[in-house]
């Protein structure tokens, strides 16, 4: 930063000596040097960069900005100024330039290239040239890459090599950013403090980044992880054939896009090494060789990485009660009520989604039907994921998908579920316990009580497993003497540690079991904006299932909900597109005894024999938002049906189960989706809603409502350090999943209970038909 003191004196090492420079070697002030400058008298200055210009008016700039050509020492200039500008002014001026990074000091002797000077200066690095040939780097070739070629490169940008315990920085080039032993190596470089730059060659993508060994940075191993994942297939192959690393990959290059890469590779270490720091340093980027596109994709540290973090990070959040606080709702339109807009949401967490180094590949919009549907999908179902594929992968569940009144509330709907089931994977850091359910005593939880499972189901399981969807699946029953895993879980309402089979709370824990007395399914899994918002999801998913299975299985009657009543535009508009595909929507009330609004939105096919039903549950204390809710869901199923055709093709899932449903069921015949004629239709104000503005108020109440029907409130945090999302499993015991479970309990006491019985339905008279959804 240039002063106003003109003075040429400056205090060298020794006190009280005071060193004056000659003319000669006093630093000339100009114009940095990548600025070209365009002087019209009286008019304006005009510098040029790239394609940026800049535009200074005024006559006395004009007069100035001549002499600021990089030959005059800043005296040199006010004194040369003095005829037309007073002193006082021109120091204004020059400070001025200087404040806006136009203005830059020269040495009066300078040895190194003019244009490379320049490339500094539009870089804002004024030394970065002298920085740069300061600096020695160390060169190593990992797999099949040249090593000469890469000291070639390295030289011609006029860094000096050395060794790695002499050098600011090591560039590694290596065949697959996945080789195990670069995971030695940055042990080894971290260890030291030393920074190192892994580069990627072979093939038609040329990779380079991150500069890994910062501090507080990424790990290679924290990398590895994320590109792991988007390599499912290849990881599966080597790990059944028990090998490490990736599998090797043909040489695949011609000599230009080595070249290219090597020095692109080499002008990042040079801009590292010079100072310039930018935040795409820190993520993998990548060049399509083949259309010359370049992108950046993000990693971050993993507070939990077992190499650079703190590997027990998540036994001990697992292992500490659940403590929840006041959180006021920012969002209380749309498909709920949230600590954070859907806007915010995305902002924090859209670092996920990357085709490379993301949690989630991509998120799509679904092309089939109109875009009013705002259906999103966010990749495969992690739930499904340890289940034989056949037919299912193609069904209304195959993906984590997202739902919503709006684009954008769908798109950050398929991200948050796409990450809550990716959480609520087994990664190898959950606490565990091992022992059996009757030597742990009060303190577990019986798995019964959770999967309700009825004696007559596990004699046939065999026959049915074979025949029926994963989430239909029937386990073989529990032996409370055997030895298992469990973790632990924390009770809202009974303030104490419970627990539970860990093949019961986490996806593919059930390999843990060798025999599958236990799978873990998405019921009750939620994420939200903070942990209070994903706790009372959860719940409320787990009331809208409970509701839905009383009601399915027993083939109840229930009231018709009166849509116009709501006045919402939004409803209307939804049925008016149905429409326009021939379809017509209904909504049922399946509030139960708990109390808390259920709705089931239907949706039928009316020009073609095949009705094509669909349906869309939701839940909430506020009865407008389980309304709003089913019809989401109701819109989400439909691009599987909507392009189906009167000859019984076109639809858009594999799914047996699915296409049976979808194929035979009449309205008509089946009285329980329609709505009751001798029950009045239910109304905005059927259900009494009082408005809370805080979330903990909200979950406060659910543990009431728990509490009042003798039932228990657990929850298990699967928030993940590195994803950060908040994410909570709720598990109520004795409430029904929408799957068919036929334990005795609810299902068969409740409908009586409530008077749409007058008697219990009897196990053999339960509806056939499995909810498929």
């Amino acid at each position: 930063m240039l002063g106003r003191e003109g003075s040429a004196r400056h205090h060298g090492p020794h006190r009280g000596l005071t060193v004056i420079r000659s003319a000669s070697e006093q630093p000339r002030l100009g114009f940095k040097e990548h600025l070209t400058v365009q002087i019209v008298p009286g008019e304006a200055v005009y510098l040029v960069s790239g394609r940026r210009v800049t535009t200074l008016h005024g006559e006395e700039i004009c007069h100035l900005a001549g002499l600021l050509d990089g030959v005059r020492s800043r005296e040199a200039i006010l004194r040369e100024a003095s005829g037309r500008l007073p002193v006082e002014r021109t120091l204004r001026l020059l400070d001025r330039l200087v404040e806006a990074g136009l203005l830059a000091e020269r040495p009066a002797r300078q040895a190194d290239d003019a244009a490379e000077r320049a490339y500094w200066a539009a870089v804002g690095l004024g030394g970065g040239a002298a920085v740069r040939s300061a600096a020695t780097v160390h060169t190593l070739a990992v797999g099949g890459v040249g090593p000469e070629a890469l000291r070639a490169a390295v030289a011609a940008a006029g860094l000096r090599t050395g060794p790695a315990a002499e050098a600011q920085l090591v560039l590694v080039a290596c065949d697959d950013y996945l080789d195990p032993r670069l995971g030695e190596l940055d042990r080894e470089y971290r260890e030291a403090g030393r920074c190192w730059l892994p580069i990627q060659l072979h093939g038609t993508e040329t990779w380079i980044g991150p500069f890994l060994g910062v501090p507080d940075g990424p790990c290679w191993s924290c990398l590895a992880e994320r590109l792991w994942r988007s390599r499912p297939v290849e990881h599966r192959l080597q790990q059944g054939l028990g090998r490490s690393g990736p599998l090797p990959r043909r040489p695949c290059a011609v000599p230009a896009s080595l070249l290219a890469g090597l020095h692109l590779a080499v002008l990042e270490a040079v801009k590292w090494l010079a100072g310039h720091r930018h935040p795409g340093q820190q993520a993998l980027w990548t060049l399509n060789g083949l259309v010359l596109s370049g992108s950046h994709h993000p990693v971050r540290r993993r507070p939990q990485c077992h190499d650079c973090g703190d590997p027990g990070l998540v036994a001990a959040q697992v292992e500490a009660p659940v403590v929840l606080t006041s959180r006021p709702k920012a969002d209380s339109d749309g498909g709920g009520h949230r600590a954070l807009p859907p806007e915010e949401m995305l902002r924090r967490y859209g670092h996920h989604v990357d085709p490379l180094t993301g949690l989630v590949r991509e998120i799509r919009r679904d092309p089939r039907g109109p875009a009013f549907l705002n259906v999103f999908h966010a990749g495969h179902n992690l739930a499904l994921a340890h289940h034989d594929p056949r037919g299912w992968r193609t069904g209304p569940r195959a993906t984590s998908a997202g739902k919503g009144s709006t684009p954008l509330r769908a798109r950050v709907s398929a991200l948050a579920e796409a990450l809550e089931r990716h959480c609520g994977h087994l990664q190898g850091d959950e606490p565990m316990v091992r022992a059996s359910c009757r030597a742990l005593g009060a303190e577990a939880v019986h798995p019964d009580t959770v999967q309700l499972f009825a004696a007559e189901q596990f004699t046939d399981r065999g026959r049915w497993n074979r025949e029926h969807g994963p989430f239909q699946q029937i386990c073989e029953p529990f032996d409370e003497d055997r030895e298992i895993e469990w973790t632990p879980v924390w009770s809202l309402t009974g303030h104490r540690r419970r627990l539970l089979p860990t093949a019961l709370l986490y996806f593919g824990a059930s390999r843990l079991a060798g025999r599958p007395y236990c799978l873990a399914t998405s019921n009750g899994v939620a994420a939200g904006a903070s942990l209070e918002d994903a706790v009372l999801q959860g719940f409320l998913e787990l009331v809208e299932r409970d509701a839905v299975a009383l009601w399915w299985y027993n083939r109840l009657r229930r009231p018709g909900v009166d849509l116009d009543s709501f006045e919402d535009p939004w409803i209307a508009e939804l049925r008016t597109v149905h429409a326009s595909l021939h379809r017509a929507v209904w909504a049922l009330d399946l509030t139960a005894d708990l109390g808390i609004p259920t709705v089931v939105a239907l949706s039928r096919r009316t020009d073609k024999a095949e009705e094509d039903i669909t349906l869309g549950f939701g839940a909430h204390f506020d009865p407008r938002i389980a309304l709003h809710r089913a019809l989401t869901e109701l819109n989400q199923m439909l691009p599987y049906v909507v392009e189906a055709s009167a000859d019984g093709t076109g639809y858009g899932t594999g799914d047996a189960e699915v296409l049976r449903w979808m194929r035979t069921a009449r309205a008509a015949e089946l009285p329980y989706l329609l709505p009751d004629p001798d029950r009045p239709a239910t109304a905005p104000d059927t259900h009494p809603y009082q408005a809370r503005a805080d979330l903990r108020e909200d979950v406060a109440l659910a543990e009431r409502i728990v509490h009042r029907a003798g039932l228990e409130l657990l929850v298990l945090d699967q928030t993940r350090p590195d994803v950060g999302l908040p994410v909570a499993r709720v598990i109520v015991p004795g409430l029904r999943p929408h799957w068919a479970r036929f334990a005795p309990g609810r299902l068969y006491d409740v409908p009586v209970r409530t008077g749409d019985l007058t008697e219990p339905t009897r196990y053999e008279d339960l509806n056939p038909v499995p909810l498929f959804l």
